[in-house]
């Protein structure tokens, strides 16, 4: 899947730039919603990267695939999260990445206290949101 996001955006940047290499006339509209998509759908398959590249040498956590994750939803609270990240960068309002994080650290407060679930958390958080921020730089680019 991460292959195939990586040619869809290969696709855009090649069309986003002219014969001369600099980039063409792309309406900001498309640039905002390509953006968007791309922190969608690409912080899911990152998350999970980071996650198995934190677990590899650690014996407690490697456990079966069929073990579940200790905070449960976390594929629709980080799509949500990515979104609303992106979101909030684009309307000029960076501000709102603090509230994002909040109400999400609130939600999960009760099931922090297991030390599995909080680095999750962490982790989760963290390479989500720099999806998110990574590909709003991706679409100022193309403007």
């Amino acid at each position: 899947m991460a292959s195939g996001l990586l040619a869809v955006t290969s696709a855009v940047l090649s069309a986003a730039t002219g014969a001369n290499g600099l980039p063409s006339q792309i309406p900001a509209f498309y640039v905002v919603m390509l953006s968007g998509i791309f922190a969608v759908s690409f912080g899911g398959p990152f998350t999970e990267l980071v996650f198995r590249l934190a677990t590899k040498n650690d014996s407690e956590l490697n456990k079966e695939e069929s073990d579940p994750s200790p905070l449960r939803g976390g594929l629709w609270i980080g799509l949500l999260e990515r979104a609303a990240i992106v979101s909030t960068l684009w309307a000029g309002w960076p501000e709102g990445i603090a509230v994002v994080l909040a109400i999400k650290g609130l939600g999960r407060f009760s099931e922090l206290k297991d030390h599995r679930a909080a680095e999750q958390f962490i982790l989760g958080t963290f390479s989500s949101g720099l999806v998110a921020a990574a590909s709003y730089g991706l679409g100022l680019l193309l403007l």
